[in-house]
């Protein structure tokens, strides 16, 4: 096997152009190819997390990144929370995600439930932020 370690940007471009022909032709499990594979992902993987770490993202953020990425839309969302108004609160943090929600979400979605159930903040403010009533005035 030629496999080396990665420790420079040149290793990492090596290893993806030796990694990428397998993503067309998968390899049979058990087959030292496909042991080659494993090695190299293994390799960019940690490569990967040493030098270019993902922000851990809140649920709400990876919702929206996913769906982003994915081509869904805010009413997909709600087809699949079952109501416009839930999908929309979720997203502008004004409702939590529930058990339920999170289930829906990752199985349908294939989103993992376990980066949906991490606390995050909720925005309970009135939409009307920084707009002052009126003293009410006494005769």
């Amino acid at each position: 096997m030629d496999i080396r370690p990665i420790r420079t940007q040149d290793d990492l471009d090596w290893a993806l152009a030796e990694i990428t022909p397998y993503f067309d032709n998968q390899p049979t499990p058990g087959t030292p190819e496909a042991d080659r594979f494993d090695v190299l992902a293994e390799l960019i993987e940690s490569y990967e997390d040493r030098h270019f770490p993902m922000p851990e993202l809140e649920p709400v953020d990876l919702l929206r990144a996913h769906m982003e990425a994915t081509g869904r839309t805010q009413k997909d969302l709600a087809d699949l929370l079952g109501s416009r108004p839930r999908a929309s609160e979720v997203l502008n943090r004004k409702r939590a995600l529930t058990v339920e929600m999170i289930y829906k979400i990752s199985n349908e979605w294939h989103v993992p439930a376990e980066c949906l159930v991490k606390p995050y903040q909720l925005d309970l403010e009135p939409a009307h932020r920084g707009v002052r009533s009126r003293p009410s005035s006494r005769f």
